[in-house]
This record gives structure tokens, sequence and C-alpha cells, in this order.
């Protein structure tokens, strides 16, 4: 499908945001608003119909030919409706009705935000010219999507890839996907920043308790702080090292707000892999940060717009 511009949406747990990308993957406008993440229903999908509604008023937005939604799952792209972990009112929530108010006619596409951050990163990103890719976004929570073959694989229902619901701990905490010892459950910056604090270690006086705060004192060499980046990094490495192990990939990217700690993650990262990723197949995976940033989740909410399957060719990509 040949498209001037997508109306692209990115939905998480902190904010959701909208642009207008063209047919190269350049975003030309964009709207962002809190999500209210702890509201009710209603009040959540107010705030993804006024970043569209800001769309709309722009004068481009009679070239819109479609609307792409990467939207925190999990998400059920047969029937266009989300249950987000961490929105807890969408529960079978019909997005795609909610998204066509404000939109009319045009097509809807819906997956996952991690698949949608692997198609950004494999059309424009950092894993562009690769056809075997994991990407993940490491934030509050931890997602991931998969391109194999070249192409995006989403799965049926959008979710493929979604990395950080696999158990890497079968006696760990419980999460709140309902399972135990998942990744997002050790590795997300929730959850560094709160083991950190509960193994003794303490922000600055007057700094959040965070994982930026974390990273911080990682990089000064306090030692619970680079404890509590290794077990994120070894959490990652061992579901990477499955991820590989199932699907044999050529590289990882990794993105979100854990990754800009840089060599605090990427080193104990890379080392870890070491260990978990030892059938000669697997070893040696390329591990890089994201290019895109904030913006993966739009440009490649745009991407799975340019295919009518359940499988999206990358835009650009053929024949790699």
């Amino acid at each position: 499908m040949s498209l001037d511009l997508v109306a692209a949406v990115d939905i998480g747990g902190t904010k959701v945001a909208a642009a207008l990308v063209d047919g190269d993957g350049t975003v030309l406008a964009r709207a962002q608003r809190p999500t209210p993440a702890r509201e009710p229903a209603p009040r959540v999908l107010a705030a993804v119909t006024a970043v569209l509604t800001a769309l709309t008023a722009d004068p481009r937005w009679p070239r819109v030919g479609a609307v792409g939604i990467g939207s925190a799952g999990p998400v059920d792209a047969r029937t266009g409706t989300v249950s987000p972990v961490n929105i807890p009112a969408w529960r079978d929530f019909p997005l795609v009705a909610g998204v066509r108010a404000t939109t009319g006619a045009l097509p809807v596409t819906l997956v996952g935000d991690g698949s949608a951050i692997a198609a950004g990163e494999h059309w424009r990103g950092a894993a562009r010219g690769h056809d075997n890719a994991l990407c993940m976004v490491v934030s509050t929570g931890v997602g991931g999507g998969l391109v194999l073959g070249g192409r995006l694989h989403s799965g049926p229902t959008g979710n493929a890839g979604h990395i950080g619901h696999i158990s890497v701990d079968l006696d760990g905490d419980p999460c709140a996907c309902g399972g135990r010892g998942c990744v997002e459950r050790i590795a997300s910056g929730t959850h560094i920043a709160a083991w950190a604090q509960a193994s003794g270690w303490q922000p600055a006086p007057g700094t959040a308790p965070t994982a930026a705060a974390v990273a911080a004192d990682a990089r000064a060499g306090h030692p619970v702080a680079r404890a509590a980046y290794d077990r994120s990094a070894r959490a990652l490495a061992a579901g990477i090292a499955a991820t590989a192990t199932l699907v044999e990939l050529d590289v990882v990217v990794v993105g979100g707000g854990v990754s800009q700690a840089g060599d605090v993650l990427f080193t104990p990262l890379r080392e870890a892999l070491h260990t978990y990723a030892a059938l000669p197949y697997v070893r040696g995976i390329e591990v890089v940060p994201a290019q895109l940033g904030t913006d993966a989740g739009l440009v490649g909410a745009a991407a799975v717009c340019h295919s009518g399957s359940d499988t999206f060719l990358i835009p650009g990509q053929a024949g790699n």
C-alpha cells in the first residue's frame, strides 16, 4: 500500500503521542498528552482523542490515508481491543472503535507497542539492514518486537515478541501480568529503583528514586547501584538468549529510558550474554542502542500501515 501520510499513535503508561508521518518515516507534526493511566477508561480514551483531534487541525490532514496504533499490551488486533497491564481501566477496551470516532472511515492498524518499535527501528533505525532482529524497549515496563526474514512478525493478535513477560526466575516475584519472575519484573526501570532501595541504596537529597538516579550512582561506583543494573542486565540477557535460541537473531536493539544509562547497562548486558547465549548459533549476537528514541513507536506505527497483512513487510526493506 502506498501512502502519502499516516496518522500514527503511540500509547504507553505515561504518555499518549500522535504524529503525522510521511512515506519516508519523517515525523511532520506531533501532539502529546499524559496518560491518565489510573483513571476510568473514558478518561484514557479522551487523551487519545485529544492528540488525534490536534492532528486533524493540521492542514495536511486530508492527505492522511491510514491510522497506525502501537499500544501497550496485550492487544488484540483481531478485535481491535486492548488490555494494557499498565492501564488497569482498559480491559478488552475497544480502542480501534474509539479511534474511528475521531478519524472516520480511515483504515486502522493496531499492533503492540513493542512490535511498533521493532517496525520503526527496522525501517529507519538501528535494525535497518538486518533480516532478523529483536527490538526492545526497557522503561517503566519491558516490551519487544520481532523482525524475522525481513518482515515484522507481530503474530495473529499483534503481541509477538513481548520479551518482557518471559519468565527468567521460576521462583521470582509475582508480575503484574500474572506470571512470576518475568524479565520486566526484574529489569524495568521501576524495579531497578525498587530493588536498589530495598538493598540499601538511597538517592541524593532532593533526588527522586528513579532508575536514572541509580544509573548516575552506578556510574560513580556505588556498589548497590551497580548491582541493581547488573541484575537487570542478567535478566535481559537471559530473555534475549532464550528468544535467540528459538528464532535466531542477527541483532538486538535496546531502547527506552533505561537504555540511556549507556555502558552502565550495555557492558554487563553484553557480558551476561556470553553466559546465557552458549549455543554456537546464538553466540556473538550484536547488541546495540536504539536510534529513534521516543519516535520509534510513532515511526513504527506508520510503518505497519504500509501492508494489509498480519506479517508486515517493512517499507523499503524488501529483498534484504
